[in-house]
């Protein structure tokens, strides 16, 4: 009886084995045909150059952010999606620069080279004005510099040359502002991070809305001039000018492509990146190569015949470098689909070799993801991280417990050209983006076609949890999020 028995039980595990391989080979070869397809010569190169050097920086509110939805309407509709359409959303103001001026006049004179901060508020021409120098804005650096009534305040920074010297550079800036505001500065100038006269664009606002105080990102040699001038005792006066134009509220669109699930149509993981850019450069690493991959992805997986067991909705996201406004809007407009949102993937830092995923800080879909991703072992893009990052297309997800998936990235040629006159097409590696396309399209199909979703989406006391256990909350503090998050205004209210 007992031979019978176990008999019995070990031809049950042999078929249980069967199967599980059976799956397991599958994936592999539904993986493989996607990596098959996802290198294969494409219009992706076409595509970016059509947008970047064709259309250039898109700015919600421009002409031609306008191109740029209708570009990725018919550039989708080309991929083959099963449906595209446009979901349009409203910022609370329009901005674009007018001729920025500084000019040093006394006791010398020199013209500094500058751009506003975006969606700063303008400032009309005033002449000979005193310019302190408050070093690196801390509130000692306030307190030593006295008397700042009316001044242009000189903000010092070091030389960017790493993830963390960037995130440092948006995480400063605020209680620099809340002092300035508080001592009635007149304008804070802050000195470029980046070497070589390179200007970009910054904006200091949370949602779209215009600040608090007119602000200029100054030239890093000119600053470093004006600071070497101030130490030596001189009394630096200046003109200045921010001549900004700001309007009413605007309409912008993000685009939204669609391959339909075989067996849980109801249920989608999303692949998103954003359209939009900042204008100064073409928008090419910031995140036109990634805007381009999205509808790459969806042709690689139309094309290899494979169909997932859940939709997939390939979004490009409008409003992001304005404070994530298209997908938060996304977000709310779509609350009551979510539960069934089994999975969201951005990828947001240009060309740079991708190394794996940030998990948004949910060490329970670790075990799943990581068989998820192990197809992209031959990539070296398979690693996994359980922190959890804000500033991009993910977080309004991650705020209403959906899983996300942020690729990690190398820095590569992205912190240099970050938002700057300089990034343009001739940065991208095609080669590379390809490679990058496969690791997207095997992460998202692998997420819409799992027999099980990766992971539940959390509550609202599981989602705050993971915010703290990840130390999350202290950065969206500074920024004044929290506040939005506690409030409710924004994230899962349940």
């Amino acid at each position: 009886m007992l031979t019978t028995y176990r008999s019995v039980l070990a031809a049950a595990v042999l078929v249980l084995a069967s199967v599980i391989l059976s799956f397991s080979m599958a994936a592999d070869s539904s993986a493989d045909h996607l990596i098959s397809e996802a290198l294969k010569p494409s219009s992706i190169e076409t595509n970016l150059h059509n947008l970047t050097d064709g259309i250039g920086g898109r700015v919600p509110g421009t002409p031609a952010m306008e191109k740029a939805v209708q570009w990725g309407v018919e550039a989708f509709k080309a991929a083959g999606a099963d449906s595209v359409h446009t979901e349009n959303f409203t910022l609370p103001v329009s901005w674009s620069e007018g001729a920025t001026e500084m000019s040093v006049v006394d006791p010398e004179q020199f013209k500094l080279r500058l751009v506003s901060i975006t969606w700063a508020p303008a400032l009309t021409a005033h002449q000979h004005v005193r310019v302190v120098d408050v070093k690196d804005g801390s509130d000692q650096d306030f307190a030593q510099a006295g008397d700042i009534s009316g001044a242009i305040l000189l903000v010092h920074s070091g030389e960017m040359k790493t993830w963390e010297d960037l995130f440092g550079e948006y995480l400063n800036a605020p209680p620099i502002i809340d002092r300035a505001v508080k001592a009635h500065a007149l304008a804070i100038a802050f000195q470029s991070t980046r070497p070589h006269d390179l200007l970009y664009r910054h904006t200091n606002s949370l949602d779209g809305e215009i600040d608090r105080i007119p602000q200029v990102l100054v030239a890093r040699e000119d600053a470093g001039r004006m600071a070497r001038l101030l130490a030596s005792g001189q009394k630096l006066y200046a003109d200045i000018s921010i001549p900004n134009q700001i309007g009413g509220p605007i309409t912008s669109s993000n685009v939204v492509a669609e391959i339909r699930g075989s067996e849980k149509p109801d249920e989608f993981v999303v692949l998103g990146a954003h359209l939009d850019s900042w204008e100064l450069g073409t928008g090419a690493l910031d995140n036109g190569c990634n805007a381009v991959l999205v509808i790459d992805a969806l042709r690689a997986i139309k094309d290899s015949g494979v169909r997932p067991r859940r939709s997939i909705r390939f979004i490009l996201f409008s409003g992001e470098e304005q404070g994530m406004v298209g997908s938060h809007a996304y977000t709310v407009v779509h609350r009551n689909e979510l539960d069934r949102n089994a999975g969201m993937v951005v990828i947001d830092a240009g060309i740079g070799k991708i190394t794996g995923f940030s998990l948004g800080g949910r060490k329970d879909v670790l075990p799943a993801a990581t068989s998820l991703v192990a197809p992209l072992k031959q990539f070296d893009a398979s690693a996994l991280t359980t922190d959890a990052e804000w500033g991009t297309d993910n977080f309004d997800f991650m705020l209403e417990g959906v899983p996300t998936f942020v690729a990690n990235q190398e820095e590569g040629n992205y912190l240099i050209n970050y938002h700057a006159m300089s990034d343009t097409f001739d940065k991208v590696s095609i080669p590379q983006l390809k490679k990058h396309v496969a690791e997207a399209a095997v992460l998202t199909f692998g997420l819409a076609n799992a027999t099980d979703r990766v992971g539940p989406r959390l509550t609202r006391a599981q989602i705050e949890q993971t915010l703290r256990d990840t130390h999350l909350d202290e950065q969206l503090k500074v920024f004044g999020i929290w506040q939005q998050w506690e409030s409710g205004k924004r994230g899962r209210t349940e």
